[in-house]
């Protein structure tokens, strides 16, 4: 074990549900070390000027079952720069900060290997809805944001149904279309739209107009929000079909609430494992969960792996919507 007797804790970029059980876990297994911990406020912009406060077993219960993170996020362009990141890692040095566990995804990741080039030892946990790390197979709030817009989503079918009509349901998703996917194939949806793969808008008029023929009369299209314009997609149903056609953004609703239990459980394992990676002296290390096993690997060799969509999940989703 390394003779570490202080760490610090941030979270950044957007925020996930989860983060906190990962701050409590992370926090209770370092104090039953003897090892105190600071709490680092608003990421790297709180790194950068010292925001931070200590925490213990106390301060930390009980925060599992809360949606965002009580360390707060933002955004740091001082910390894009190489001046900002020798004024975090002085930072570091100055609060007596051995070790450091950065919460979030590939920023977060960025930020945590330029820390560990500069002499800080740096382990990350992968944190984002979109779960789109490719070094893991799984990523801390993906799982809550999935069932928020299912429960969403099948409430607006009831009305879409009673009106029968058809509803382009937006989550969120810029780059990485995993959770719309997701969402698309668990509430039966039409058609789902995302970013990975080229859209033909007159394959999705022609599926509309085929179920209406097999007497169906209501619709759900799932879009990630990096497709496009859904309110063009929309007007163009309405030209092609005849068919009335709404657009419901579901947006930042996704990032919140109370974790599911597997993203409870999900973080409590990652937050444990990344202050026995610290302890173990490791350092530029990110948290993975590799079919069910919680491992590390490299920060830079996770970011440079190659995103690429669940293939067998695509398949899946192709060979029901219609």
């Amino acid at each position: 074990m390394s003779e570490i007797r202080r760490i610090g804790i941030l979270t950044s970029g957007g925020d996930a549900p989860g983060m906190n059980a990962a701050i409590r876990a992370a926090v209770r297994t370092a104090v039953g070390q003897n090892i105190s911990v600071l709490g680092i406020y608003r990421g790297y912009n709180g790194l950068i000027n010292g925001d931070v406060a200590e925490l213990d077993a106390r301060s930390v219960d009980g925060i599992q079952v809360k949606g965002g993170t009580m360390l707060y996020t933002a955004r740091c362009d001082e910390f894009r720069t190489e001046a900002g990141v020798k004024r975090a890692a002085d930072t570091c040095r100055y609060l007596g900060i051995q070790g450091l566990i950065a919460i979030g995804g590939d920023g977060t990741f960025r930020g945590a290997l330029d820390l560990s080039r500069a002499g800080v030892h740096t382990v990350g946990i992968p944190a984002t809805i979109d779960n789109d790390i490719a070094c893991t197979h799984y990523t801390i709030g993906f799982d809550t944001a999935s069932n928020t817009a299912v429960e969403a989503i099948d409430k607006l079918r009831d009305t879409m149904q009673s009106h029968e009509r058809c509803s382009i349901v937006e989550v969120m998703g810029n780059r990485s279309g995993n959770l719309t996917m997701y969402v698309g194939i668990a509430v039966g949806a039409s058609s789902i739209l995302i970013p990975e793969r080229p859209i033909d808008v007159s394959e999705i008029y022609e599926k509309i107009r085929i179920s209406r023929i097999r007497g169906r009369h209501h619709h759900i299209i799932v879009t990630a929000e990096g497709v496009g314009n859904a309110h063009e997609l929309a007007e163009g149903i309405r030209q092609e079909t005849g068919l009335d056609t709404r657009v419901t953004t579901l947006g930042h609703i996704q990032r919140g609430g109370s974790p599911t239990a597997r993203d409870r459980v999900t973080a409590t394992r990652m937050g444990c494992r990344a202050v026995d990676a610290l302890l173990e002296g490791k350092s530029s290390r990110v948290i993975c969960n590799r079919n069910g096993i919680i491992t590390d690997m490299d920060i830079e060799e996770a970011l440079a792996l190659p995103k690429e969509i669940h293939e067998d999940m695509f398949q899946t989703a192709s060979r029901i919507t219609y």
